[in-house]
């Protein structure tokens, strides 16, 4: 049966009548104004999938719903008032509430707003139609600028002027290939104008942070799929822009590997076989996301025994750089070797420290266990502890 793209179902939305986003709606409404449900909520759930946060437009100013919300009995935070919003926490949940608004002046970073009345001022200063949607309390749709008709047909278009919305904010030529990845239909191709938009403003991609670059390429890299939206990043220019001397190719396998394999994504995994210089600091990685970066890119390039890497550091990193090798030999993956990976992370040393104590101190100690973990791990984990205990010292 087609869903209905005109009334969000309660069974996609539990936010719609949870009591706490009930309370913030009824205290804005009891003040004369509108208020809607708007954005990422509507999209996801007129699609069935999951929704993680879920926002609020109104026509009241944040003096007003601060005060309505307060008198209410609720808790308004002016969490970025300055742009109109209002974190109204209900019930221990947190709603940014933001009053409807149009740009006054952009610089392809931040935005100068203007409070608005209308909402289809509201909708014109997004960045796609499928996020320029709206929904009442009650769940009825609004759609003020037509994206209806693109989230149906699974279409990521900018909004009107493509040209325009770029350079409003740079960013949004990542998250257009972010948002194809997750939700554009790759069997359509991509929208030509945007296309040649994000072609012509590749120097925006300049003024960008290298942590928002990162968030953006760590969510597009998440998505199931996301080989078409890579190949039209590389075509486009924007992938050498953001990540000089990368290359899809080595990435496009392993995507293909992992879905004959079963294999979940690895965002991580995924970056390392795209390649590029500097990865870590062009993109800015915590520590823990470089740790695993640099552990995978060691297993996949240099003469080292997977069995060992799943041992020491887990089946994922394992699994991942077996992809990456697959990927450069251009072969599947072989179930055989991907349960031999399984088996080895499942493994227990059997020689302890205190086994080799007193014989063994120190600096000779550790040296000890090392040759005994490298045999152990060499015998397929096979030799048992006193195996191991009887092998000659190096």
């Amino acid at each position: 049966m087609d869903r209905d793209y005109s009334k969000i179902a309660s069974a996609d939305a539990p936010w719609l009548s949870a009591p706490s986003a009930q309370a913030v709606c009824d205290a804005i409404v009891s003040g004369g104004h509108q208020i809607f449900y708007v954005g990422g909520c509507v999209r996801n759930a007129l699609l069935g999938a999951p929704v993680s946060d879920v926002d609020m437009s109104t026509n009241a100013t944040p003096q007003q719903v601060t005060a309505l919300t307060k008198a209410a009995g609720l808790k308004p935070v002016p969490t970025g008032i300055d742009h109109g919003t209002i974190t109204v926490v209900s019930s221990g949940t947190g709603y940014e509430v933001t009053t409807f608004r149009r740009d006054v002046e952009t610089d392809g970073r931040r935005a100068v707003v203007a409070f608005s009345n209308d909402i289809t001022d509201d909708a014109r200063r997004r960045d796609f139609t499928m996020n320029a949607l709206y929904a009442d309390s009650d769940g009825n749709v609004l759609d003020p600028l037509g994206g209806l008709d693109d989230l149906r047909a699974r279409r990521v278009r900018f909004i009107e002027d493509a040209d325009q919305r770029i350079r409003e904010d740079y960013l949004r030529t990542l998250r257009y290939f972010r948002f194809h990845a997750w939700y554009g239909d790759t069997s359509r191709g991509m929208d030509a104008d945007a296309l040649a938009a994000i072609s012509g403003n590749l120097d925006g991609l300049e003024t960008l942070s290298a942590e928002r670059i990162g968030a953006e390429l760590s969510k597009l890299l998440s998505a199931p799929n996301p080989s078409t939206a890579l190949a039209s990043m590389s075509q486009t220019g924007v992938l050498g822009t953001i990540l000089p001397g990368a290359d899809v190719r080595f990435v496009m396998l392993m995507i293909h590997s992992e879905t004959m394999a079963s294999i979940a994504p690895n965002w991580i995994g995924r970056l390392v076989a795209l390649g590029g210089e500097g990865v870590p600091t062009q993109l800015r990685l915590s520590k823990v996301d470089q740790r695993m970066y640099d552990a995978i890119k060691v297993a996949a390039f240099e003469e080292v025994s997977l069995a060992a890497v799943a041992f020491e550091y887990g089946e994922d990193i394992a699994v991942q750089a077996y992809l990456i090798r697959c990927a450069i030999g251009e072969t599947l993956p072989d179930a055989g070797q991907l349960e031999q990976l399984a088996f080895a992370a499942r493994q227990e040393f059997p020689v302890k420290a205190a086994d080799l104590i007193p014989k063994y101190q120190g600096a000779e100690l550790g040296s000890r266990l090392s040759q005994l973990k490298t045999a152990w791990i060499a015998s397929g984990f096979a030799m048992s502890k006193q195996d191991l205990l009887s092998l000659p010292a190096p």
